[in-house]
């Protein structure tokens, strides 16, 4: 107990200090006024200091300015550029539009004028030879494949010699060998060759057949053989085959 005493009341015993008792605000009022003042020399200090070093703010402004101003008449003129650019991309697909119909216009008339001096120099032959009277005869077959699948054409010309030659009338019909799930098939067109108008025949000294047909698919087409009846007759008075060319 007595050193208890004696150690709060004796020389050993903690100090007591009395300090003055100031309110927060005004120790903020004193300390504030010197920070600002503080800030306002650092700003006065970096402005002098960039002066110093060549940098002039007023001038800064007026070149960040025009900047500016360059850069929203260089946005405008790119987006007038991008229309031009665009108006320019329609008028080169239009024109290629164009000319791929003109160079298809073209071929097309190539490869007739091709077929016209053809036909002229056949029947200039043919004008020059004297064949049977009334031979009926099969040139220039060709058989073709068409760009839609399974489809092909098949183009001929029917000649019948003779400067007396009758009318010839009677019909014509294709049958298509195939290779088709792995055996050969065939394929008549039309079924009945008395039965449809398209295959009929009128003509007295010649006459130009074009005739598409169409195969199941998987079909592969071989060859075709074209058979040429007379009027009333059962069996075919022509027979010619053609490979797919």
């Amino acid at each position: 107990m007595w050193r208890r005493v004696k150690r709060s009341f004796g020389i050993s015993a903690p100090k007591l200090s009395v300090r003055l008792h100031i309110p927060w605000y005004l120790r903020w009022s004193l300390v504030i006024p010197f920070v600002l003042a503080a800030l306002a020399l650092a700003w006065w200090a970096y402005g002098n200091g960039l002066e110093l070093a060549g940098f002039q703010r007023g001038q800064t402004q007026d070149e960040l300015a025009k900047l500016h101003e360059q850069v929203a008449i260089l946005t405008a003129e790119n987006k007038q550029l991008n229309k031009q650019v665009a108006q320019y991309e329609r008028q080169i697909q239009m024109d290629q539009a164009i000319n791929k119909e003109t160079s298809k216009q073209a071929k097309n008339l190539n490869d007739e004028n091709v077929r016209l001096q053809e036909d002229l120099v056949f029947f200039q032959n043919l004008t020059e030879t004297r064949g049977k009277e009334g031979e009926l005869a099969v040139h220039r077959l060709r058989l073709e494949r068409d760009p839609i699948p399974g489809e092909y054409h098949l183009r001929m010309l029917l000649v019948q010699s003779g400067q007396r030659a009758k009318e010839f009338n009677g019909s014509y019909q294709l049958v298509a060998t195939a290779m088709e799930n792995g055996r050969i098939t065939t394929h008549l067109f039309p079924q009945d060759t008395s039965g449809n108008s398209q295959f009929k025949l009128s003509f007295k000294y010649y006459q130009r057949v074009e005739q598409s047909i169409r195969l199941p698919h998987g079909a592969q087409l071989e060859n075709v053989q074209v058979r040429i009846f007379e009027q009333g007759a059962s069996e075919p008075k022509v027979r010619q085959s053609v490979n797919l060319s």
